[in-house]
């Protein structure tokens, strides 16, 4: 592993002299190692957080290698900044080639944001959504949207219904119930690109436990100090390993038609079985532009649902085949070693 992302991935000798990059929550951790990164190969980086002091900071950083930046503040709390951030970069960009949904919170606190969505799934869910779809226009043709997940998405299936309480509120099973969201959107989105018949493509990724990070902030008790302490390791990963696999996903040749996929280490995983329901990654779409109170993205016409569940119901038969023939497998085997045994 190096300190450069680029290298990790397999791309460093990219040319992205033509290509626009918006990367979110880009101050720090894992978003600020690949907005550097797409500077040194020569993208313009829009830079997104938070604190304008650090963005500009970043900004400086990239402009001293290949590339141009500029710095572009929103509060991912608030539906409003989310939309003037879209509505910027749209002003600000011709197209836009890659949009890297890295922006993202663990909160130790329960808190409802001004639309009454606890304030995680709100963050780390609902401002990627909407900035993906007011986006929408001006995404090139063959654009790449990846979002930052986490293996931590694994556990139970997500339950949107409970995002409008913090009764009985745990940080962590909150954080496990957005990150599922991010891998539920990037299948959905992926699905709905393809039926727009573009080259356009949605993918997501693991970063790993990165101490570098600032997730780790928030955490109980001496569990920060513990393990921003491991940073310090030589085998430990850093903010930079984890961008690695946003690099390779956003630039490398090899998934330019990669679409829906999780993604660890630059390689395709396995997400969790409640991530590949397709009737939640539906519901979850549908659900979350209700939430916002925005018109549907990308919505399916009725003929284009019936096909997909007609396209469910044949997997699904396919599965319970291929289960059957294996149990018949099974029971055959069983009966020839029962033959054999009673002939000895």
């Amino acid at each position: 592993m190096t300190d450069r992302p680029e290298e990790d991935a397999g791309v460093a000798d990219a040319d992205l002299s033509d290509t626009t990059v918006l990367v979110t929550g880009s101050t720090s951790g894992i978003g600020r190692e690949a907005a550097l990164a797409f500077g040194r190969l020569g993208a313009e980086v829009l830079v997104h957080g938070r604190d304008e002091a650090a963005g500009e900071t970043v900004v400086a950083e990239i402009e001293r290698s290949a590339g141009d930046a500029q710095f572009f503040p929103a509060d991912f709390t608030d539906v409003t900044a989310v939309r003037n951030l879209a509505d910027a970069v749209r002003a600000h960009v011709g197209s836009l080639d890659v949009l890297a949904n890295n922006a993202g919170g663990y909160f130790r606190e329960a808190h409802l944001t001004e639309i009454g969505v606890e304030q995680t799934f709100h963050v780390n869910h609902l401002a990627p959504y909407l900035l993906t779809a007011d986006l929408l226009p001006s995404l090139a043709s063959d654009a790449r949207v990846v979002t930052t997940s986490s293996g931590a998405h694994r556990g139970d299936p997500l339950d949107v219904e409970a995002v409008t309480t913090v009764d009985d509120y745990a940080s962590f099973g909150a954080y496990q119930q957005s990150k599922l969201a991010n891998v539920l959107f990037t299948k959905e989105l992926a699905r709905r690109f393809e039926r727009s018949r573009g080259a356009r493509t949605a993918n997501c990724f693991h970063p790993g436990a990165i101490p570098g990070s600032n997730f780790a902030r928030s955490l109980p008790g001496p569990i920060p100090r513990l393990i921003q302490s491991l940073d310090v390791l030589p085998f430990v990963p850093s903010p930079a390993d984890g961008a690695a696999t946003l690099l390779y996903l956003a630039v490398s040749d090899r998934v330019a038609d990669v679409s829906g996929r999780y993604f660890a280490d630059c390689a395709p995983a396995t997400p969790d079985d409640p991530a590949r329901d397709r009737e939640a990654q539906r519901r979850l779409w549908t659900e979350s532009a209700e939430l916002l109170g925005i018109p549907e993205p990308l919505q399916d016409t009725a003929d284009e649902t019936a096909k997909d569940e007609e396209r469910q119901t044949e997997e699904t038969q396919t599965d319970e085949t291929a289960k059957d023939e294996e149990r018949q497998t099974d029971e055959t085997a069983s009966d020839e070693e029962t033959r054999a045994e009673t002939h000895d």
